[in-house]
């Protein structure tokens, strides 16, 4: 699987990314950058450049099923994984279907990493955290989600706006803590990471093809992101 593998340093220019996004470069930026000294390959957003109250530059808001599309905002968060600021989807509706989805710009990739450290705050109908990875738009992508309502961690491919399950590891999600969730994907075959253990291996053929990565909510749950990585597997 993908843990353990070289992986391919993804490189932006700095003229480059401040011409696509329209932010302004910063140690802790809104926009993907290469993390220190490039010594891990992998693509990093941190949320920090923009001032809280304004969704990151260059992500694209989209919604599976009904209700309202979501709110997706910087805000500041003083416990963030790296300070100041963190993403949250903050829209309430309770509509049950009803998944806002945040997609980060590129890279678009097929085999690799995606991961998150999210804190699953609030939510009377759910309280999830989820990221989704070969995403091609609103209706078409694979998930893994974790619930604290539910005490859950699950896998998905949506379709079409149809969400189908695939696996389903039964434990403890604990609200209003910060915990990270990780697929590691390669071909057919995914894995699933909660908190740095393996608890979902799964194996499906729906969407073999490159795509985004992003992060999910479900319902009215309130949710906090920070340090979404995007890691694609090197030739």
């Amino acid at each position: 699987m993908v843990k353990g593998t070289r992986f391919a340093a993804t490189v932006w220019s700095a003229v480059a990314l401040s011409t696509v996004l329209g932010v302004s470069r910063h140690r802790h930026a809104a926009e993907p950058t290469p993390p220190h000294r490039q010594t891990v390959p992998a693509v990093i957003w941190h949320f920090d450049s923009l001032a809280p109250g304004r969704p990151p530059a260059g992500f694209v808001f989209g919604r599976t099923g009904g209700g309202r599309v979501g709110r997706w905002i910087v805000q500041s968060a003083p416990d963030a994984p790296s300070p100041p600021n963190v993403l949250a989807q903050v829209d309430s509706d309770r509509t049950d279907y009803r998944f806002p989805v945040a997609a980060a710009p590129s890279p678009a990739f097929t085999d690799g990493s995606v991961s998150v450290r999210c804190k699953p705050v609030s939510g009377r109908v759910d309280r999830a955290c989820g990221v989704v990875f070969r995403y091609q738009d609103e209706n078409n992508y694979y998930l893994s989600r974790a619930n604290a309502l539910e005490d859950n961690v699950r896998f998905y491919y949506v379709k079409n706006g149809r969400r189908i399950q695939l696996a389903n590891w039964t434990g403890k999600v604990t609200s209003g803590v910060w915990h990270e969730l990780r697929v590691d994907f390669q071909a057919d075959h995914a894995e699933v990471y909660w908190d740095g253990t393996k608890r979902i291996d799964v194996h499906d053929h729906t969407f073999s093809g490159p795509g985004r990565v992003g992060v999910w909510t479900k319902a009215d749950s309130y949710t906090l992101f920070d340090d979404l990585t995007a890691r694609p597997r090197g030739p």
